[in-house]
């Protein structure tokens, strides 16, 4: 949740093959940062970066953003937890997903099926972990002990107090599964003005469980970019999306495209697919609407930056996933700062 006072937490995206990466989170640590979550595709994992900024850093909260289900079995997500934990004082924030059909396929050599329950298990196994109990669960893809096998149900060898959990949902089943079982939401493709697509079902999974939505720190991610001009910003960040809306999942199946959809641009990504999948990706970039891009990002000088801080804590949300502009470590910094100074002055 956010501090006293402070209309919206500001955590950072970071990873490791960016310049400075782990002086850059140094700094953000010192200029106020809740947290910093580390990215997993196909290339840096999102655990092991975490290690190094724990020995680097005192408070600020190291996340997984995210950890994709069914590259691990739970019991090694819950060893890897508990080896960050003891290195960084208990500052871990687990945060989960499914990833989608062309990475866990072609990528891992898992199958992609439902995702949902594979969601819903694993939480479930890792709550029963954390809770010290031996590990016994009858699902329906996971079975502990492998039943007609020499194995046993084991305890923890860690000690594992704590595991937040956050998950990285879109659709509105995973939505709801995220308000029922989880700590937080990592949210993405978020526009303030459609916002109840996403927090309505995840208020629906939180009363279902007896809770609220004030139980779940609701938070989005965005690029901050500090510029006069809005218009340029907005269509360059509008055109960066035709790769999500054109390869981010197959003809069938985008989770991305799905999402927009339901906030009212169902028609326009379906035409930026279908220009990307027929060659012209620089077609499909230009038909990405602008508003897309303006409207999941801080675009523009610090009054307007301001005005989008407070559209967001209006909406509901609780942090701001930031990707500072800039190619170089300094500037990527001196966005931050500019940044951290317009929060500030909001609190003000």
């Amino acid at each position: 949740m956010t501090s006293a006072g402070s209309p919206i937490a500001i955590d950072v995206t970071s990873l490791p093959l960016m310049p400075g990466f782990v002086d850059y989170v140094v700094e953000a640590e010192r200029m106020g940062a809740r947290a910093v979550w580390v990215p997993e595709a196909w290339g840096t994992d999102a655990l092991t970066p975490l290690g190094a900024l724990a020995s680097r850093t005192d408070h600020i909260r190291l996340g997984t953003g995210i950890v994709q289900l069914g590259a691990r079995t739970p019991a090694m997500l819950a060893m890897s937890a508990a080896s960050l934990q003891l290195l960084s004082g208990g500052r871990l924030l687990l945060g989960l997903g499914t990833s989608g059909p062309q990475v866990m396929e072609g990528w891992h050599g898992v199958p992609f099926e439902r995702p949902l329950q594979r969601t819903r298990e694993t939480i479930e196994i890792l709550r029963k972990i954390v809770a010290g109990d031996r590990l016994e669960y009858d699902g329906a893809l996971h079975h502990l002990p492998l039943p007609g096998g020499q194995g046993r149900a084991l305890r923890l060898g860690a000690p594992l107090d704590e595991l937040p959990i956050y998950v990285a949902s879109l659709g509105p089943n995973n939505l709801r599964l995220t308000g029922e079982l989880t700590d937080g939401w990592l949210g993405t493709t978020f526009l303030c003005g459609a916002g109840d697509v996403f927090l309505d079902p995840i208020a629906e999974g939180a009363e279902a469980a007896g809770r609220t939505l004030d139980e779940v720190d609701l938070t989005v991610s965005v690029t901050c970019e500090i510029t006069d001009d809005v218009d340029e910003a907005a269509r360059r960040h509008a055109a960066g999306y035709a790769f999500t809306i054109g390869a981010m999942g197959s003809a069938s199946t985008n989770f991305y495209n799905a999402a927009f959809s339901r906030q009212g641009f169902g028609e326009e990504v379906a035409e930026v697919q279908r220009l990307w999948r027929s060659g012209d990706r620089e077609a499909a970039a230009a038909a990405v609407p602008m508003e897309i891009g303006r409207g999941t990002n801080l675009l523009g000088p610090p009054e307007e930056i301001a005005r989008r801080l407070r559209e967001y804590a209006e909406a509901g949300i609780d942090g701001l996933r930031v990707v500072p502009g800039g190619e170089t470590l300094d500037e990527r910094l001196a966005c931050l700062g500019e940044l951290f100074d317009i929060v500030a002055s909001l609190d003000a």
